[in-house]
């Protein structure tokens, strides 16, 4: 089987290379600042047009909206900074999973909604649910590098 062992060779090599080229500094900001790029934009709208801000949680239904605003822009840009600054990485993160999880349920019940609509709000379910997945990786990444196992 030397073609199938050239075949594994050559895999190793490129993977090797691809890896060398990925696991850089660089690219690990640049991942988390693609990861907290809505929720900087999103906090930072809601922050320079707090009635619009306002407007968005009475329409959702929630609570003492404007406290509700507020809480939302605290919990965007605190929670994004924490993850690009790395301090308390693994808290921005899971505070940032937990409020996406909730937001989600909140704004995207496409189980309520008839065809067509219901096709985009349960797109956006997942998608939100995907992100929900990738800042508990990084709480998951920045504890075990935290505790020594990685």
């Amino acid at each position: 089987m030397p073609v199938e062992r050239d075949r594994i060779a050559l895999l190793d090599r490129v993977g090797g290379a691809v890896a060398s080229l990925v696991a850089t500094r660089p690219v690990h900001f640049i991942a988390l600042l693609g990861l907290c790029a809505a929720y900087i934009q999103g906090g930072l709208e809601k922050l320079f047009d707090f009635h619009a801000a306002i407007a968005e949680a009475q329409h959702f239904g929630l609570p003492f909206a404007p406290v509700t605003a507020v809480a939302t822009i605290v919990t965007e840009l605190a929670g994004s900074a924490l993850i690009l600054t790395g301090v308390y990485r693994w808290l921005g993160a899971l505070w940032l999973a937990g409020f996406t999880l909730i937001a989600t349920f909140v704004a995207f019940r496409f189980w309520e909604l008839p065809f067509p609509q219901r096709f985009m709000a349960e797109n956006s379910f997942f998608e939100h649910l995907g992100l929900v997945g990738g800042f508990l990786l990084i709480a998951w990444l920045d504890a075990r590098g935290r505790d020594g196992r990685g």
